[in-house]
């Protein structure tokens, strides 16, 4: 261990043994959050409305407040965006971060309070480099630069009190000045709101320099590292950087991207971190290299509740649980309250606990991106799974996708159709399809039940897009970089006609 990691470990020391304790103490420290929650915001608007000096346990806070969506919560946040205070939380808010979640239309405006800010997302980035330094003890991790690679931002997009933009721009923002001595590119690059400019500006500050980490979301930065490669005309990115060692990545699944980073990133050293981090707030980390799961982290100012994803999509009032009652194995729809003034707030992802002591997530998808057109419960975390292995065994490489179902006339039969821009196409769409069928069926039990011989629903359909369609369709959609990503699964299909429009106007 060298001398700055031996400094560092000890200055990481207490907070990691803090991190340690959550395996025996989920229950104790998620009350506390609650606790404190209910006694910050008691003299608030919300917290008189829903009476929370009186609220002395969990039951009577869950019976007493119901669940909220944004449409419920956005008349209260767009009068905190015009100035007003102690609405939702006890304090003037100025930084409010531009939800896409989705490539959809419709763009959420999230609060971001000094809370959230310091004792969330910045407390997140301060614990995965202290739990990536407790499992890389040869790390040097502090001697090279770290290039962090977000979204676009705009100084005052909503008026002149609030100002707004992607979450990755409003951290680096608001960062501490000590973070930009070990960081790159310089803050006016990374804030630039035009992304294909942006990226150029990147390439050419970041290429000659000695970068040690890399953080963002999978499919940019290989945007990104495919911009490097050309500009320098090196084959791998261990020519351009030969320091570099982790990639803390986030925002979409990584097993699609895996096999291009390790043929593009051919060294023994590197290392990749999964991280959790939405704009409502930083959830999860991969604490362990052998485990991908993410660690629930349970003392950033939010408190979790859960519901069953089948009673989400089927009751109106359905059974929700604190943390302390989730089981492994079922998808779970997060609800989550925090020092952001985000109450029983249903965020829209689903997880699934691979662990209870410690408590270990895995993402499966979103509420609304899932294919269930036949009784298939089809979720993303399938789809992402099915797609590595029929990659790996068919030797294709996908750059995106998207799926959505076909029916027969009658309605009682169809297939998926998937449209998929390939990075390196299959020898036969036939056996790529094949291949994704079968694994798909080991996968997920109900898909498996509706394929029997047929019956139901039949092969999916595979039908190759365009180089680039999905890039020029986020263009379309000024969408281009930071959070922003194409919708995996839909259960109608309106995004993808408008996808196969584009698909067939530019192929003829």
């Amino acid at each position: 261990m060298n001398v700055i990691n031996r400094g560092a470990s000890l200055f990481f020391r207490n907070r990691l043994n803090t991190i340690e304790s959550y395996e025996g103490r989920s229950d104790k420290f998620q009350r506390a959050q609650l606790d404190m929650l209910l006694r910050y915001a008691g003299r608030t608007e919300w917290g008189m409305k829903y009476d929370y000096k009186s609220i002395r346990d969990y039951a009577t806070f869950a019976g007493r407040l119901p669940i909220q969506t944004y449409d419920t919560l956005k008349p209260f946040i767009k009068r905190m965006v015009n100035g007003e205070e102690n609405i939702l939380w006890p304090s003037k808010v100025g930084w409010y971060a531009k939800s896409s979640g989705t490539s959809n239309d419709k763009s959420k405006i999230i609060p971001v309070t000094h809370e959230i800010l310091k004792h969330c997302h910045y407390q997140g980035g301060y614990d995965t480099v202290g739990l990536y330094l407790r499992n890389n003890p040869d790390s040097r991790f502090f001697l090279r630069k770290g290039l962090i690679l977000g979204g676009s931002h705009s100084p005052s997009p909503l008026n002149q009190k609030a100002r707004c933009g992607d979450l990755s721009a409003v951290l680096i923002q608001n960062i501490p000045k000590w973070v930009n001595l070990v960081r790159i590119p310089g803050k006016q690059t990374i804030l630039m709101n035009e992304w294909e400019a942006k990226i150029k500006a990147v390439v050419e500050q970041t290429r000659k320099r000695d970068v040690g980490n890399i953080s963002g979301v999978p499919s940019w930065i290989l945007v990104l590292i495919k911009a490097i490669l050309k500009r320098t005309g090196k084959e791998t990115l261990t020519e351009v950087w030969p320091n570099l060692e982790v990639f803390f990545h986030g925002g979409i699944s990584f097993d699609p991207y895996r096999t291009q980073y390790k043929d593009l990133i051919p060294s023994s050293r590197m290392r990749y971190m999964e991280i959790y981090n939405a704009s409502e707030g930083f959830f999860g980390i991969q604490d362990e290299p052998s485990d991908s799961s993410l660690l629930l982290m349970l003392d950033y100012g939010v408190f979790y509740e859960f519901t069953p994803v089948n009673e989400l999509n089927l009751s109106d009032n359905p059974k929700v649980i604190p943390l302390e009652e989730v089981k492994i194995g079922e998808n779970y729809a997060m609800i989550i309250s925090t020092t952001g003034g985000l109450w029983r707030y249903l965020i829209g992802d689903t997880v699934r606990f691979t662990s209870l002591f410690p408590h270990k997530i895995e993402i499966s998808g979103r509420i609304n991106h899932f294919i269930n057109a036949f009784g298939e419960e089809l979720m993303v975390d399938n789809a992402e799974k099915g797609i590595e292995i029929a990659c790996q065994q068919t030797g294709a490489v996908v750059h995106a996708y998207t799926a959505a179902p076909v029916f027969t006339l009658d309605q009682s039969m169809g297939r998926h159709q998937w449209l998929v821009e390939f990075e390196k196409a299959p020898a036969s769409l036939e056996s790529f399809a094949k291949a994704l069928d079968l694994s798909l069926q080991s996968l997920n039990s109900d898909y498996e039940a509706k394929r029997y011989k047929d019956f139901t629903l039949q092969l999916p359909e595979i039908i190759p897009a365009r180089e680039g369609l999905f890039h020029d369709w986020l263009k379309m959609k000024d969408k281009l970089g930071g959070q922003h990503k194409v919708t995996r699964l839909s259960n109608n299909r309106d995004m993808i006609e408008e996808l196969l429009g584009m698909n067939e106007k530019q192929c003829c």
